[in-house]
């Protein structure tokens, strides 16, 4: 008897980690996509009732985004989706690009031609989501791209880690695809990067991977374009539109 409840008890332990895994998943997607704006607030109980699940592992769930700064709870007040700090993004680009720079040289090293052709293919569904003004799918060929040339350099563990370190990154860059211009401006510098690539070029390939990712650092312009509540800084400071 004791054997049985046992098991009946690591069944229900392990849906809630299923659930809860479920849930942050979900969340984290929502956030990062700006569907969920910096802000925000966020209620467990209509969580779990969406889901159809206790309001245990939607704490949990909230609990691991908090961990990485993407919710803020609050004691006597509530969980809010964390705004956007300004303040910490120009460290986490830099940290991007060297990365992602070890990565490239590997990958115009050891890259084949049908990962190559592959690149190119993730070029090509970029250009035609910004032609069509398509964000959603613009972003996910953005990420393939970047992937890939991790993949191809033999480094893919390299991708995991920038996936860690651009997550407040990313929510600024989903505000500034929309900006005219912005998108068919990315895909210029990926054709760039392909290109060095293509022709076994290290230092070209990096200098341009270089510059792209260095071109998502702010810009007083794009600043004053947006929401002053999706950010914990007062916008309008002098070293934030340096940064």
């Amino acid at each position: 008897m004791l054997t049985v409840i046992g098991g009946m008890r690591d069944r229900q332990a392990a849906r809630g980690r299923t659930a809860a895994a479920a849930i942050h998943g979900l969340l984290r997607d929502d956030i990062l996509s700006l569907r969920l704006a910096p802000g925000s607030q966020l209620n467990e109980k209509d969580i779990a009732a969406q889901h159809g699940v206790s309001r245990t592992p939607v704490r949990e769930a909230l609990l691991r985004l908090s961990d990485e700064g993407l919710v803020d709870i609050v004691s006597k007040s509530g969980t809010y989706v964390s705004r956007i700090p300004l303040a910490d993004l120009p460290e986490a680009i830099t940290i991007r690009r060297i990365l992602e720079q070890h990565a490239v040289r590997a990958a115009v090293e050891r890259a084949s031609k049908s990962q190559i052709i592959e690149l190119g293919a993730i070029v090509a569904r970029m250009a035609e989501a910004a032609e069509a003004a398509d964000t959603e799918s613009f972003h996910r060929a953005d990420e393939a791209f970047h992937e890939a040339i991790a993949a191809a350099g033999g480094h893919p563990g390299v991708w995991t880690l920038v996936r860690h370190v651009k997550l407040q990154v990313d929510r600024f860059r989903r505000l500034t695809l929309p900006l005219a211009g912005r998108m068919a401006r990315v895909v210029a510098e990926h054709e760039a990067v392909l290109k060095a690539i293509e022709q076994r070029r290290p230092d070209a390939a990096a200098e341009a991977l270089g510059r792209h990712i260095d071109g998502l650092k702010l810009g007083a312009e794009d600043l004053e374009r947006f929401n002053p509540d999706f950010f914990q800084e007062d916008i309008g400071r002098p070293d934030l539109k340096r940064a």
